[in-house]
């Protein structure tokens, strides 16, 4: 009796059994494959990228991507309390928060890489450089996995398929959180770069 009216706290009368069964993996596999694609090939691939005149300083768009990071991990830890003080409507504004500036992020993050002539190095020296390299690659490898994580927590949220989110959702807050947050430190430890 008490599982079942904890679980009850968790959602509202009229939410409790799914709307769809569906995982929409196909769907999420395609768009998480082609979003990290598109940034390999960006990031390795120069040819790809835009050979033309770009008469604005493009090195706005990181600090734009630093700020819809930290956006991101504002709205992150706002679903995380709401969703902790069991306010499920409140939960899902800050996830589609989250979700809405990590698109932005995306968006000004894919720009910066197809203008950019060449990607800036890094010039720190020392244990600052090791830091720098283990946060990069950390992040980086994280930022790959989040997309179908946090696809899939969405959609089986979205649906009512809870036992499935609230698994999910143990393992992509907390990555989410990390690599939207490392976003902003590879940012403050690159700015003197760019």
């Amino acid at each position: 009796m008490a599982n079942k009216e904890r679980g009850n706290l968790n959602v509202s009368s009229n939410q409790t059994t799914p709307t769809s069964n569906k995982n929409f993996a196909g769907i999420i596999i395609t768009i998480s494959i082609l979003a990290n694609v598109i940034i390999l090939l960006l990031f390795f691939a120069p040819s790809i990228g835009y050979k033309g005149e770009v008469t604005f300083d493009i090195t706005v768009l990181p600090r734009f991507n630093a700020v819809f990071n930290s956006f991101t991990f504002i709205f992150l830890l706002a679903a995380l309390i709401a969703i902790i003080k069991r306010n499920v409507k409140l939960h899902k504004r800050f996830i589609l928060a989250a979700f809405s500036t990590t698109l932005l992020f995306l968006v000004t993050y894919l720009t910066f890489h197809y203008l950019s002539p060449e990607t800036s190095k890094f010039g720190g020296e020392g244990i600052v450089r090791s830091i720098y390299f283990f946060i990069l690659i950390t992040h980086s490898i994280l930022a790959a996995l989040i997309v179908p994580l946090a696809l899939f927590t969405l959609v089986w949220g979205w649906t009512n398929q809870l036992q499935k989110h609230r698994k999910i959702a143990r393992w992509t807050m907390p990555i989410w959180l990390y690599v939207s947050s490392t976003g902003v430190v590879v940012y403050l430890m690159m700015a003197p770069y760019y």
